[in-house]
């Protein structure tokens, strides 16, 4: 049997920018981005300036006309709105239009079922998708009347999207429980990470800054990697050596994104607490990207919202083979990268190695020889600088956390 390749669907986007709205260029471009990462063609894109959001249709009348000509005339399968719409908007356009109407929230559900890949993640796009489609199944027009498939319908699968109310309540109480024994099981694991007093180190930024490329140049493994937003979703933790014995863990989490929407940063709650829970954030920012700099405010705006701002951070400026500029760093401490050179690495390494002894104290501890085995446990949790033997001692000098310091006494 010959398979025959399935057709992009072809999309508009819509945007309307009210009066002293920030970023709208940037989160226009971003929206085509979403589209294109969500398998879809964009065929145009409509934006209008008003003063309030049209309450039945979400643009004016004039610019509906407009959009529904090119729908005729491109034979568009989709509409896509940069913005939260109202179960009556969607309804109202979907009448107008005769096409499937989708919302910003609803396309990143989209991206974010394509690409969850553990249980959990799955499980955290099922609950988001569900939660966001209760309010909006009593006059909702062509997303649940026909099984259209394709972009926003995701995930569930479309024969859920005919359930009723009291079934996807069923649904997500029953995913809730599932979650809170994937949760506690996590909380455990989180635990004795914390309690062997190994470093832990969190990797964050913006979607598609590059983080996952740095933690396969930091770990020498294969995390899935694409100039794309959002390529990982699953939290992923690895075990390193940074220096000598010394053990960290690396932890990539998903990417943030100006407008995220708070069912999102609720629904992946725990994946973000993997890096709640660092003791130093890498804050990846692509140089390259004419907006890093709206970009890192949404980063640091969302650490405020997590209550996350107090975490040590050392800013990677990443992809500084792809700047044509002279380029300004704006926050420090930071390192100028590529992730993708050879030196990537070592450069990283000797900067998280500067940023950790100023976080750390310094130690000196002389141990007898016939002690000296034990040594090993403790290289593992301090950054050792000098090793030396002196009237049948081994002297060790270096630089260790202060909520480990009880283990330097263990040799007195």
């Amino acid at each position: 049997m010959i398979e025959t390749k399935k057709e992009a669907e072809k999309v508009l986007l819509v945007g309307v920018e009210l009066q002293g709205m920030e970023n709208f260029t940037m989160s226009m471009e971003e929206l085509a981005s979403l589209a294109k990462t969500a398998g879809a063609v964009v065929k145009g894109t409509y934006t209008q300036k008003r003063d309030k959001y049209d309450s039945k249709t979400f643009v004016g009348s004039g610019k509906l006309d407009e959009i529904a000509l090119m729908v005729e005339a491109d034979e568009i399968d989709t509409l896509i709105v940069n913005n939260r719409l109202t179960p009556r908007q969607n309804a109202n356009l979907e009448a107008v239009l005769g096409i499937k109407v989708i919302d910003r929230m609803q396309l990143i559900l989209d991206i974010f079922a394509m690409r969850a890949r553990s249980h959990e993640g799955k499980l955290q796009v099922h609950l988001a998708q569900l939660k966001y489609m209760l309010p909006r199944l009593v006059g909702q027009g062509i997303m649940l009347s026909r099984q259209a498939g394709g972009i926003g319908s995701r995930g569930p699968g479309e024969s859920q999207l005919e359930l009723n109310r009291r079934s996807i309540r069923n649904q997500i109480h029953d995913i809730e429980r599932q979650l809170k024994v994937v949760e506690k099981n996590r909380a455990t694991i989180r635990e004795r990470r914390m309690q062997s007093g190994i470093f832990k180190i969190g990797l964050i930024g913006y979607t598609n800054a590059g983080k996952s490329t740095i933690m396969n140049a930091m770990t020498d493994k294969e995390q899935y990697e694409a100039d794309e937003l959002f390529a990982t979703l699953d939290a992923t933790t690895k075990q390193i050596h940074l220096a000598d014995k010394f053990q960290v863990t690396l932890t990539d989490t998903v990417g943030f994104i100006q407008d995220l929407p708070t069912e999102l940063i609720s629904a992946f709650k725990s994946t973000l607490e993997e890096s709640m829970n660092v003791d130093l954030l890498l804050h990846v920012i692509d140089a390259s990207d004419p907006n890093h700099a709206e970009q890192e405010e949404v980063v640091l705006e969302i650490l405020k919202d997590l209550d996350m701002l107090d975490i040590p951070r050392l800013a990677l400026y990443n992809k500084l083979d792809k700047v044509e500029d002279d380029f300004h760093p704006t926050q420090f401490p930071h390192v100028m990268i590529s992730a993708k050179h050879k030196d990537a690495r070592a450069h990283i390494q000797m900067m998280v190695l500067a940023k950790i002894k100023t976080m750390f104290t310094p130690f000196e501890i002389k141990v007898p020889i016939s002690k000296a085995y034990r040594l090993h446990d403790l290289a593992s949790i301090c950054l050792v600088e000098k090793r030396e033997y002196v009237d049948n001692m081994e002297v060790l000098s270096g630089y260790i956390a202060e909520n480990m310091k009880w283990k330097l006494d263990e040799f007195l």
